[in-house]
């Protein structure tokens, strides 16, 4: 009988909480619906003392604020109207309610909140999430880990006691910022559809309670950008390549969702000249004639200017050189479609020195990131 009545109490809750909330939000939806984007705040997750997850060589930190970097300033080249605010644009710790509140006193009418994600190393892809209710305990997970940034800071999470991440209270915080909510999804939705045509493998929108978009008051997405923990995923968001075709999918989707938003309509043709950087590749130089199918090979250094072959930093390996977003780039090893092969010379590189290698696919002698390449090889 008690718990009955417990039921029905928070079912009147919920419904007396939807009608009052009914009128505030088709006022707010008419509002918003003819909205211009003036302001967006870009989160690059984690930072400082916290490092966030990491990979073989990469950390979930360094990768973000590249990747928040690179999209901000897209955003401003294409459109020099729009404020772009980051939460941090060095590497420095930034506590999870001062990302909100940077977000809602600069009046954002977007919060974009960069992540990247761990796991079991079979895990791969990327996700999109806004503020709900998790459905599965995987969700959760990713939430917690996150949210477990708290206690790296001073007060060791205390403030945070008295937010109420209960599942009441999230339909609640939901039905009041409802037009939100929608056009986060909205945004959310755009961001997965030009993640997968860069072929990175679609885990889908999501819900999940993340401390840091529960007090933004205007749309809000968390991206989860890849698994470091995955030697694919941390390949290709672990590398300058990556982080740039990651980005110029977020622009797109925010373009996208900006012209929809703004009622203007979407030119497919004008998405040729929203890339970050120049990516137009020189066919690689290399020492033997195989310039046909896929290659997979090994990059071990990068530099402003072109290195002799026998340098004595290439310890007598046989290179080849390309050149890609204006640096010489030097690669080692052929192996075909064989991805493992030349993921295992790549641990025997780091071990002999060259920390940094990494590897790297080429498709007929042009590089081609390694989400295209793992796919063709699947083929």
């Amino acid at each position: 009988m008690e718990k009955n009545t417990t039921y029905l109490r928070k079912s009147l809750f919920l419904f007396f909480l939807t009608f009052f909330f009914i009128g505030f939000s088709r006022a707010q939806k008419a509002n918003q619906d003819t909205h211009t984007i003036k302001t967006v705040v870009i989160d690059a997750g984690h930072g400082g003392k916290d490092p966030g997850c990491h990979g073989a060589s990469a950390n979930e930190k360094n990768v973000c604020l590249s990747m928040a970097l690179k999209l901000g300033e897209a955003i401003k080249r294409k459109f020099p109207e729009v404020k772009v605010v980051y939460t941090r644009d060095k590497d420095e710790f930034v506590e999870l309610d001062d990302r909100a509140m940077i977000a809602n006193k600069a009046k954002a009418d977007l919060f974009i909140c960069i992540h990247a994600n761990s796991a079991s190393p079979a895990a791969y892809g990327t996700e999109t999430f806004v503020l709900g209710l998790h459905r599965t305990e995987s969700q959760q997970k990713v939430a917690d880990r996150e949210n477990a940034t708290i206690y790296l800071e001073d007060d060791k999470g205390a403030k945070y006691k008295d937010f109420d991440m209960s599942p009441d209270a999230l339909i609640a915080h939901q039905i009041q910022l409802s037009v939100f909510l929608d056009h986060s999804i909205k945004f959310a939705d755009k961001l997965q559809k030009e993640f997968k045509k860069i072929g990175r493998y679609n885990r889908g929108v999501k819900q999940a309670g993340f401390l840091v978009l529960y007090k933004t008051t205007m749309p809000s997405v968390l991206i989860e950008t890849g698994f470091l923990t995955n030697p694919s995923d941390e390949g290709f968001i672990g590398s300058t390549d990556g982080q740039i075709a990651m980005a110029n999918a977020m622009f797109t989707a925010f373009e996208n969702y900006k012209k929809e938003l703004e009622g203007v309509q979407s030119r497919q043709n004008q998405q040729k000249n929203n890339t970050i950087e120049n990516q137009e590749v020189i066919k690689t130089q290399t020492s033997t004639d195989n310039s046909e199918g896929l290659v997979y090979s090994v990059q071990i250094e990068t530099s402003e200017s072109s290195i002799p072959f026998d340098h004595s930093k290439f310890k007598g390996l046989k290179v080849a050189e390309y050149k890609q977003d204006g640096f010489y780039k030097y690669t080692t090893g052929e192996f075909g479609k064989d991805f493992k092969a030349a993921n295992n010379y790549k641990n025997e590189l780091r071990g002999n020195g060259f920390q940094h290698a990494f590897v790297v696919a080429f498709l007929n002698g042009e590089r081609i990131s390694l989400e295209k390449a793992m796919n063709l090889s699947n083929k």
